[in-house]
């Protein structure tokens, strides 16, 4: 099939082909960085935590404290106090292990953070910049908790040994150990076995490396190659509200809360138990990645919405120049054109139109994308997007011609040399 009849006849009609090429062009630079969008939204909701997520449940207890009392005393009436709620939850069917944790989890935003230094000269220089960053040291969540919280998260300690008895402190003193995650120790010791190192933690406190756990997510995320700067330390929790966070099939997890909230209550009727903070950890992922969630909902909505309205226009152009060459259509038919020729037309005529539009939207994509990471710090656009939404729109262009040239290659040549 001659290409150059198919030209002449598209410069015949160049406000609608002109029209169809710019329509093509704009879907294809808006859908190549939506889908970029939708897939950034889809790894951060699916970046693992490390913990047993879907065999986890989290209730948190407030006590209504005395005044009155010296803050050392109540620090130690609050963790005896946490202990005998700590042998109520265990005693509960089917709680395989618990542990009591001040506030913060794997993402539910509640984040202690502390600047981190692999040496004393890290220290030195980022006190004197007043500033973690450009220097090895790195702002990191810390994580506390009772005996057991290792075992009761889930974690997997790929070297090093969990914490003893005797290395667990109360209050606000820095203990004198620590267990990190894999990821920090890349980043703190790159190239080395963090196991045994010192961390220099904030302007006075060193703690040594005990053990290092496979992953561990922050609190918070923040941002690719961050989200993982996690570190345990063997903390009690010494304030009266505090989260117990029980281990069990995940089948009995519903069950266990109200069981946990009977059994706490039992121990002492005055304590605040909000419902709000009866959840699973399911719900607290869920919880945390809403905006998420809903955010990739409406681009593949609005993807997919301007996917169809081109579909509709290319179907409907096609339609219309069937019509208007129905005389033409059967005099090439009746000197011996057939069927599969005059489908082929139509079919060759849309990719020369679409391939215009794929070209010029090419150029809008990446233009879309700078303007995107000037204004909103998106990443730039990887190459190899744009040859996937342009294979994309030739597929949705030959789909949505198909019909119309079935149509126009069925005409009988007879009727079709007969019409005016």
């Amino acid at each position: 099939m001659e290409i150059r009849p198919i030209l002449s006849t598209l410069r015949c009609h160049k406000l609608t082909a002109t029209l169809l090429v710019l329509q093509v062009a704009f879907t294809c630079a808006i859908v190549c960085n939506i889908a970029f969008m939708i897939v950034r939204r889809v790894q951060r909701i699916s970046l693992p935590t490390g913990i047993a997520e879907n065999q986890l449940s989290v209730i948190h207890s407030r006590f209504i404290s005395e005044g009155d009392k010296p803050l050392e005393k109540l620090e130690q009436a609050d963790w005896t106090e946490h202990q005998i709620d700590l042998v109520a939850l265990r005693a509960i069917p089917g709680v395989e292990s618990v542990a009591a944790v001040r506030f913060a989890l794997p993402l539910n935003k509640n984040e202690a953070s502390y600047g981190t230094c692999p040496s004393q000269q890290a220290l030195d220089r980022a006190m004197q910049i007043k500033s973690v960053h450009g220097t090895s040291c790195i702002d990191v969540s810390v994580y506390d908790g009772s005996p057991g919280l290792i075992a009761t998260l889930g974690l997997h300690l790929v070297a090093g040994r969990n914490f003893k008895s005797d290395e667990y402190v109360l209050g606000q003193k820095t203990p004198p150990v620590a267990i990190i995650s894999s990821g920090l120790a890349r980043h703190l010791f790159p190239g080395q076995n963090a196991l045994g190192k010192e961390l220099y933690v904030g302007p006075k406190h060193i703690v040594r490396v005990v053990g290092i756990v496979g992953t561990l997510l922050r609190p918070n995320l923040h941002g690719p190659g961050q989200n993982y700067d996690s570190m345990i330390w063997p903390q009690l929790p010494e304030t009266t509200g505090v989260f117990y966070v029980l281990r069990s099939a995940p089948r009995d997890r519903a069950r266990i809360l109200k069981d946990a909230k009977a059994a706490l209550l039992k121990l002492d009727p005055s304590r605040m138990i909000k419902k709000k903070y009866m959840q699973t950890y399911t719900q607290i992922r869920t919880q945390y990645f809403q905006r998420d969630t809903t955010m990739i909902g409406l681009l593949v909505a609005s993807a997919l919405g301007l996917l169809f309205v081109t579909a509709l226009g290319i179907a409907g152009l096609a339609n219309f120049w069937v019509q208007q060459r129905t005389r033409s259509i059967g005099i090439r038919r009746a000197i011996g054109a057939t069927r599969a020729d005059i489908l082929r037309y139509f079919q060759t005529e849309n990719f020369l139109v679409v391939s215009g539009g794929v070209i010029l939207g090419v150029l809008l994509a990446i233009g879309l994308n700078l303007l995107l990471m000037k204004h909103y710090e998106l990443p730039r656009l990887p190459l190899w997007y744009l040859p996937v939404g342009a294979i994309a729109l030739w597929l949705l262009g030959q789909l949505s011609v198909l019909a119309p040239a079935l149509r126009a290659a069925n005409v009988p040549p007879v009727v079709a040399t007969r019409s005016v």
